[in-house]
């Protein structure tokens, strides 16, 4: 009996996020993310009471903060070239994940009250993680970092926008690929953040 239920909510999950990521949240209906997933709308309403709590839920599976944690916890080697392809590459592989995710929440999260809020707990998270990383590079004395904080700040925001940019337009720039634009971008940093830049 619990499988059924589980079952079912997956369903209902899943046929959200794929109608409302092409539609919108005032495009879709209930019973059609019901008819999706190959299920009632009486059993969409049973699982989750209505279509704003069966978006929340979606939702909240966009969650990279954990990940990042534990990236920074278990696989950071402390050299800054390997660190920074290895949090590039881990932050692009997330939100390609969760594309879908993505684009209902640039959408629609103004239809959820506090979501948005939410939603920044995690670029906000991955802030802390680099700008911690840069300060501690710096304490080993392996970077010139002058402003930790706003150079991971500036890190992320490159990733973002690389990301953003090939959402929603698909591949904008011929012959430049994201993993193109990864080892260039980290090789920028690395030489921008050298100890030999300072003498």
């Amino acid at each position: 009996m619990r499988q059924t239920k589980l079952g079912s909510t997956e369903k209902l999950l899943r046929a959200a996020i794929d109608l409302i990521s092409e539609r919108g949240y005032h495009g879709v209906t209930t019973q059609e993310i019901a008819s999706c997933a190959g299920l009632s709308e009486k059993t969409l309403f049973r699982h989750f009471g209505s279509k704003q709590k069966l978006l929340e839920a979606a939702l909240e599976r966009f969650q990279y903060a954990e990940e990042m944690r534990v990236l920074f916890s278990e696989q950071i080697v402390w050299e800054l070239e390997v660190d920074l392809l290895t949090i590039s590459k881990k932050y692009h592989e997330i939100m390609n994940r969760d594309r879908k995710l993505i684009l209902i929440a640039l959408k629609d999260e103004v239809h959820i009250p506090g979501f948005k809020e939410r939603r920044l707990q995690h670029p906000r998270q991955l802030l802390t993680f680099l700008t911690d990383y840069f300060i501690t590079m710096r304490e080993r004395e392996q970077v010139a970092c002058t402003n930790p904080t706003m150079q991971a700040f500036t890190f992320m925001m490159a990733q973002y926008g690389a990301f953003i940019n090939d959402l929603k337009s698909g591949y904008n720039y011929p012959g430049i690929s994201l993993d193109q634009f990864i080892q260039e971008n980290v090789k920028i940093f690395v030489n921008s953040l050298s100890l030999s830049k300072t003498n």
